[in-house]
Parts: structure tokens; C-alpha cells; sequence
């Protein structure tokens, strides 16, 4: 079955998760998610996509990211990829790919989603109440974004979205409120809406954004309805 083409929006948020081979990580220490890190921050200044967060988990990469071009986004996660497979096996003395695959990204209604997909990609896992202490741990902040929202460290690869500067007027403001939101564990139908959609590529949001969208690309970015459409029950007129 082919694959449908990955719709990219420019100037509208993105959430991108990249998983890992089954069985391997993808970052077996901290040496390697800064070697990521690198490796996003400058692939990311060359093709125009702004990081609003990333989260380098030890299976997949979960990014929110904005493209200023249709190919930015692919073309930003490509080079990342041949940067830090690069680096890698290097390092550990391997070959080939720690990547499942291709990278699945999907456009975000923003008002209503980019703090649930900012903390989506910063916290540890489902549901997990502990994700600040895990992304400011002992180890360097700079394994997530988290610590820049927090004010613990400046990460020159991050760009803030408006909507994060709306939580407060002050840097500490935004901090300290933002704090609130980590520690707020997201619920699990939330995580697994946010995980399907980029997964499958569909657009998150209303019915309404998700058409309007579609009618930007060209092509359907939600499910279609189950069962089968309803048949029309008005009586025919039968001609004298």
C-alpha cells in the first residue's frame, strides 16, 4: 500500500515523533542526545523550522516544531539523521540505522493543542506526574527543552511559541506557570489523541480545522466515519 504524502503546513506547529528499532535505543547516554542536539539546532538553523520543544527519549525523538516551507520539515529531519547515525555509530562502534523508519509528523491547531503537545514532548511518559524531576535531573537539562521553559538553562535551539510567552509577562511568570502545566500529569486520552494523530498523520484539532487543512494540501487529514454511509430512505416517485 503506498504511502499518503506527509502534509506539512508552513507557519503552523508540528508535532514529530521519530521511534527507534525495536529492542535499541536510540540515545544510550547523555554524550548522545547533546550529539542530537546538535544536530537538530544546526539542521534546524539551515532549513528554517523553529524547535519550540523537543523530548530525547531513550526509544524515540517527540519534537514540536514550526517549518517556514512546505520541504523544510523533511529536509531538516533528514539531515539530523545523517548528522547523528553518523556520530552514533561512531561512537559505539555500529552500522546502519538506530531508526524505525521514516520520521511521522502531523499539523496542530495550536490554540487549543500546543501546550498539551509541548508537554507531550517533554515529559517522561504517559501520564507521569515525576516528568519534571526526570528531565531536570542530575544529568544535563538539555536532554529535553524542559529546562529552558523552566528557566534552568538557556537553549540557544529553542524558540519560544507565542502562545508559551501568553502564560505570563515576565520570564518568571512564564516559568513558574508553566511549572503548573509539568506538573500536571496530561490524561491518558490526551497522550494517545496526540500519539495516534502524528502516527497516522492525521490533523489535531476540531472537524473544521482538519478540513480546512485538507483543502490547504489536497488531501483528506482525518479518519474517515465507520460503517457504511446511510442509504437514502425517501420513497422514489414512480412515473405514470
Amino acid at each position: 500500500m503506498a504511502r499518503l504524502p506527509r502534509s506539512v503546513v508552513p507557519g503552523l506547529p508540528h508535532v514529530v515523533i521519530h521511534r527507534g528499532l525495536t529492542g535499541q535505543s536510540t540515545f544510550v547516554d547523555d554524550t548522545d542526545r547533546l550529539a542530537y542536539r546538535q544536530a537538530l539546532i544546526q539542521a534546524a538553523r539551515e532549513t528554517g523550522v523553529a524547535v519550540h520543544g523537543y523530548g530525547l527519549h531513550s526509544d524515540e525523538v517527540r519534537l514540536l516544531v514550526t517549518p517556514s516551507a512546505p520541504q523544510s520539515l523533511g529536509t531538516m529531519m533528514q539531515s539530523v539523521g545523517r548528522r547523528y547515525v553518523r556520530t552514533f555509530n561512531l561512537r559505539h562502534g555500529r552500522s546502519g540505522t538506530p531508526w524505525e523508519g521514516r520520521f511521522r509528523s502531523t499539523v496542530i491547531d495550536a490554540p487549543e493543542w500546543l501546550m498539551r503537545c509541548l508537554q507531550y514532548a517533554e515529559s517522561c511518559g504517559a501520564g507521569d506526574p515525576s516528568a519534571t524531576e526526570w528531565v531536570v535531573s542530575a544529568g544535563d537539562p538539555r536532554c529535553s527543552s524542559a529546562g529552558h521553559h523552566l528557566g534552568l538553562c538557556m537553549d540557544e535551539g529553542v524558540t519560544e511559541h507565542a502562545l508559551f510567552w501568553a502564560l505570563g509577562n515576565t520570564p518568571f511568570d512564564r516559568e513558574v506557570a508553566y511549572r503548573r502545566v509539568l506538573m500536571q500529569a496530561l490524561p491518558q486520552d490526551t497522550i494517545e489523541r496526540i500519539r495516534n494523530a502524528t502516527l497516522k498523520g492525521w490533523a489535531l484539532g476540531s472537524p473544521a480545522f482538519a478540513k480546512s487543512i485538507g483543502a490547504l494540501t489536497g488531501r483528506r487529514l482525518e479518519p474517515m466515519a465507520r460503517g457504511r454511509p446511510a442509504l437514502n430512505s425517501a420513497p422514489t416517485q414512480r412515473s405514470v
